[in-house]
This record gives structure tokens, C-alpha cells and sequence, in this order.
């Protein structure tokens, strides 16, 4: 996904694919990796289409001459972003376990 095309409105991403396909995406979780933050995005119609893709962006953030805080999504190489989707989908194991755990009387 190219960053340039990166429009972000409510937890909604909109940008272009490799081949000029618009994809609309929700930011799904932060998490770190390696001291660095990223985000795991996933299609917003994934429930209702089936759509298992993820993405993962580096968030960079930025300041503004007001010093109000901007996040920039930048690309992931695609070797890298296979190690990313894996972390992240470890997280959420450990997340589910955690909450059955404090579930239980």
C-alpha cells in the first residue's frame, strides 16, 4: 500500500494497493515490535466477505508547528510484514487467554 494515498478518518484507512485498487481499511490494534510501533490493519466489509488479509504499517509519529501529535503509516517490507501479522496474531492469543483467565471464578 503506498503511503502518499493515506487518509485517515475515524479508525478508517483508505488507500491504494500495489495495483490502484482502493482498499478501505479499520486500524484493528497498536502493538510494538522490536521498540518500534506499528498497526494492524484488516478490510472494514473482512466480516462479511471473508477477507482474511491483514496489514501491517510503521506508525510514525510527528509533531506539528502547534505541537499537536500526527501518526503517519509508512510500509512494511513484505518479509518483514509476515513476522509483524505473526506477533500480532500471537498477541491477541495471549490477550484471549488473559481474559478467559479473569473470567473464571
Amino acid at each position: 500500500m503506498q503511503d502518499d494515498h493515506l487518509e485517515d478518518v475515524n479508525d478508517i484507512i483508505e488507500g491504494k494497493d500495489e495495483d490502484g485498487n482502493t482498499l478501505t481499511l479499520r486500524v484493528d490494534r497498536y502493538f510494538y515490535y522490536n521498540g518500534d510501533e506499528y498497526v494492524l490493519l484488516k478490510p472494514v466489509d473482512a466480516d462479511q466477505t471473508g477477507d482474511a488479509s491483514l496489514y501491517v504499517m510503521e506508525v510514525l509519529v510527528t509533531r506539528d508547528d502547534e505541537g499537536e501529535e500526527w501518526e503517519e503509516f509508512l510500509p512494511v517490507e513484505p518479509a518483514l510484514m509476515e513476522d509483524l501479522i505473526r506477533v500480532a496474531g500471537t498477541d491477541y492469543r495471549e490477550d484471549e487467554e488473559l481474559l478467559e483467565t479473569e473470567d473464571e471464578p
